[in-house]
């Protein structure tokens, strides 16, 4: 319950900061008849309608289990997630083409040459969403949430394409027109290896990818560590949303009686849900130790 106030929260904050900062920029763009600041705009304003399928997300992934889904609802994070991913390749998509038509319809000479209050808007956005990313980055990785990590990514491709946004405002007010649309399509680029990336780390959530090697190695220890664990012979461990499942089948001397056994097991059990707090779940097998 405290994990999801502290993403409302953040989600709150940032969807305020974004409905304001993409008005101040779309109307810097018209303004200054840059082409780039009112893409940019739309990149800011997608941030509030990605922010808002966080919100949702996040809500209905903190729903407790219940009789028809009795492994919880944490999936619905990677289902926000790869929403949002969706939203912002589009957007990039036709933040690219809106680029490309402006180079090709028109001369060089007949573009107009964007105002000294586009280069403001740009350094504000620039400050203002790199800000966002790294308090919503913070908070994601508190409370280990997908849909906040990609939330604050989307915050850093608006970061990034307002800097592309101010080269191509400076680029045309130094005499070069076009620069302005080009960082558009440069913008459009940033945009969509941003959603790229945050559809494959929903997509891996999604299909069960096991942990990290890293993770992996530190639980072997982990289990090794406990009282009557002679060796490991199962560790799999599963990506579930947030959260992450354990499976570990582990050999002791099959001369213990079926109580110490018990009790190994449930060492194990509870020395990696303490250990690993992102596990929401520790299934463990006890083995017979086979004698070569």
């Amino acid at each position: 319950m405290e994990d999801q106030k502290i993403a409302m929260k953040v989600s709150t904050v940032t969807m305020a900061g974004n409905i304001v900062l993409s008005l101040f920029k779309l109307l810097a763009g018209i303004a200054a008849h840059s082409g780039a600041m009112i893409s940019d705009a739309v990149h800011s304003a997608s941030d509030v309608f990605s922010t808002i399928i966080v919100m949702i997300g996040v809500t209905m992934a903190g729903k407790k289990s219940d009789v028809d889904h009795q492994y919880g609802h944490e999936r619905m994070e990677c289902v926000a997630s790869i929403i949002l991913a969706v939203i912002l390749a589009a957007t990039g998509i036709g933040i690219g083409i809106a680029g490309i038509e402006e180079i090709t319809a028109a001369e060089q000479s007949t573009l107009e040459i964007p105002g000294k209050i586009a280069l403001v808007a740009a350094t504000v956005s620039i400050v203002v969403k790199e800000w966002m990313y790294w308090y919503t980055r913070a908070a994601g990785k508190k409370i280990n949430s997908g849909a906040l990590m990609a939330d604050a990514w989307h915050h850093r491709s608006d970061a990034l394409s307002s800097i592309g946004a101010f080269i191509g405002i400076m680029g045309a007010r130094m005499g070069y027109p076009a620069a302005d649309p080009i960082a558009s399509v440069v913008i459009c680029l940033f945009i969509e290896k941003a959603a790229f990336d945050i559809f494959k780390d929903s997509m891996d959530k999604m299909v069960d990818k096991s942990c990290p090697e890293k993770v992996d190695e530190q639980m072997r220890g982990v289990i090794l560590d406990q009282s009557g664990v002679e060796q490991i012979d199962v560790l799999r461990t599963r990506l579930f949303g947030s959260k992450v499942y354990v499976d570990v089948e582990f050999a002791t001397d099959g001369n213990r009686s079926l109580y110490e056994a018990h009790a190994i097991a449930e060492s194990v059990h509870n020395a990696i849900e303490q250990s690993f707090p992102d596990v929401k779940h520790c299934m463990v097998h006890v083995n017979p130790l086979k004698v070569e």
